[in-house]
């Protein structure tokens, strides 16, 4: 099954360098030889993610335009050869992962809970169901709902989210300063797209400033959450 994506805002995020290696960076320790990522896009975070101890990675896309260029990436030896990319959902799927990802993707899905119950069952033993997702209800705005974004989520949403069976391990807030930026847009900006200049100054000068101050707010602050489960 495949879907086409509503938003136009991939490629503009997919030059946010600081920001995807700042995720990537709190997000590679719970990775594993066989990762799934699902709503992979256009393929920006495998490389930022695909190191060892990494062996294969499906990217999961239900747009299948997106996953065409995914593996014409692949073909061009722009992504490592042991990626593939498959047009559909969670329910496409068979195979058992070490790792699932959802990086700003959950908040597309309508039924956020029963999507992660159908994650913990492609999970093999002790592996990790990784979420990002934009954080605060309050904040949501025309960008929010241009994109077809769902909901927002507080840290105690997202982990009321996942099924028990599943054992939280950390669950943090990211990039305190990028807050107000976007409380900015919410409440003064009002814009249902970022323009490149705005994407530039948030990833360049408050991304490097939020990786100082997220620990100092022992990450309880943030517009992002950033959500780690593993399986039995």
């Amino acid at each position: 099954m495949s879907a086409p994506y509503v938003g136009s805002e991939l490629a503009l995020f997919a030059e946010a360098r600081h920001w995807k290696n700042y995720v990537a960076r709190l997000i590679a320790p719970f990775l594993g030889p066989r990762v799934m990522e699902v709503g992979a896009g256009l393929g920006s975070n495998i490389a930022y993610l695909h190191r060892p101890p990494v062996r294969e990675w499906l990217a999961l896309e239900p747009d299948a335009a997106m996953a065409r260029e995914i593996e014409a990436k692949i073909a061009r030896r722009e992504l490592p050869s042991s990626c593939h990319a498959r047009a559909g959902t969670i329910a496409d799927v068979a195979e058992q992962f070490d790792a699932i990802l959802y990086l700003d993707v959950l908040e597309h899905i309508e039924d956020d809970r029963a999507e992660l119950v159908a994650a913990s069952r492609h999970l093999v033993p002790g592996g990790r169901v990784v979420v990002l997702a934009p954080a605060h209800q309050f904040l949501f705005s025309p960008f929010d709902a241009a994109i077809g974004h769902h909901r927002r989520y507080s840290a105690a949403s997202l982990r009321s989210a996942a099924p028990p069976e599943l054992r939280l391990l950390s669950c943090r807030m990211l990039d305190s300063v990028g807050f107000f930026a976007s409380l900015a847009n919410r409440l003064v900006l009002r814009s249902a797209q970022p323009t490149p200049r705005e994407i530039a100054l948030w990833d360049r000068v408050m991304v490097p400033l939020s990786r100082i101050a997220d620990p100092a707010t022992l990450f309880r602050f943030g517009k992002s959450v950033l959500a780690v489960w593993a399986a039995p």
